[in-house]
């Protein structure tokens, strides 16, 4: 097999995947070379990475099973290998895989950090040289005009991805402000939204499906991430909670306003030039346990949603 860089990815979440492919398209670029991304299956990078150019394959990271995950790697014959963790247990598995090449954040110095800002320190650090840390999500151009089609997607309308979902409930500002917001905007320009959520969020759906904008609403709720994200690529505007569909959504180019609720707001909301972001009032910046979501004012959300799609 044609000799390559293993890129480790050891955050669990979309967003994060997301935020860090910047790092991956980096490396590729220096060594000229697709590399192959070991990556937990709750990233979704197979599919988010399913049509990018600086990505050879994605192999499923096991919470379990070390010498699977030996097993499974150490016939690539890896020359280097890139691990955004200070875990011991991927370090040893890098080491015991044979690559003779290794590079990896210090074994346990990432507490606390902005992690964001450590992968671009540690990329620079690694490749010697500046990075673009704005990642991009590829995406095939037919399956986009297909979408558009299919969901009637069109200049003349306002198409919003509605982050209304989030990974715990303290990071999800209420629904139902998310429903007057939409009212609102719904009453001012031709407007089609396309609803962000998970098959556990059927108690905010529903409280959609009872609102005015049902008829104005499309719902990723039974769909995969592949099959989301064409339709993101063809709209225009995220307005929703710091969440992994967000990321996606900045990724892909949407204008985009972020509300931070629970979250780190530098973290998340500074990666890309594309990103607006609210946080609770009073606040410079959100924090892990900020628990802010009664202290977001919906007076800036609307007056920073209506221009941000003005």
């Amino acid at each position: 097999m044609n000799q390559t860089a293993l890129v480790i990815i050891k955050s669990m979440g979309i967003g994060d995947l997301v935020i860090l492919k910047s790092n991956i398209d980096a490396i590729s670029k220096s060594i000229k070379k697709k590399v192959v991304v070991l990556a937990q299956k709750n990233t979704r990078a197979s599919e988010i990475l399913k049509y990018d150019p600086h990505v050879l394959e994605v192999i499923s990271l096991d919470k379990k099973g070390f010498f699977n995950i030996i097993k499974k790697i150490k016939p690539y014959n890896f020359v280097q290998s890139h691990v955004y963790s200070d875990s011991l247990r991927l370090y040893l598995i890098s080491r015991l895989s044979g690559i003779k090449k290794n590079f990896q954040y210090k074994l346990f110095s990432k507490k606390n950090k902005n992690f964001f800002k450590t992968a671009k320190e540690f990329t620079e650090k690694t490749l010697t040289s500046k990075i673009d840390h704005e990642s991009k999500i590829f995406w095939d151009s037919k399956e986009i005009d297909d979408v558009k089609k299919k969901f009637q997607i069109y200049d003349k309308t306002k198409n919003i991805v509605c982050g209304i979902s989030a990974s715990g409930y303290t990071k999800r500002y209420p629904i139902i402000n998310y429903i007057k917001l939409f009212e609102i905007i719904n009453n001012k320009f031709p407007c089609k939204f396309f609803i962000a959520s998970g098959p556990k969020d059927n108690d905010l759906i529903n409280e959609i499906k009872n609102s005015s904008i049902k008829d104005k609403c499309i719902f990723f709720s039974e769909m995969t991430i592949a099959e989301t994200i064409p339709i993101i690529s063809a709209c225009k505007y995220y307005i929703g909670n710091d969440t992994g569909w967000g990321q996606i959504s900045a990724a892909l180019d949407l204008e985009s306003l972020f509300i931070f609720c629970d979250s780190p707001s530098e973290a998340y909301g500074t990666w890309r030039n594309n990103i607006r972001v609210i946080v609770p009032e009073g606040l410079k910046v959100c924090e892990h346990n900020t628990r802010g979501k009664d202290k977001i004012s919906f007076d800036e959300l609307l007056t920073k949603s209506l221009k941000l799609i003005n």
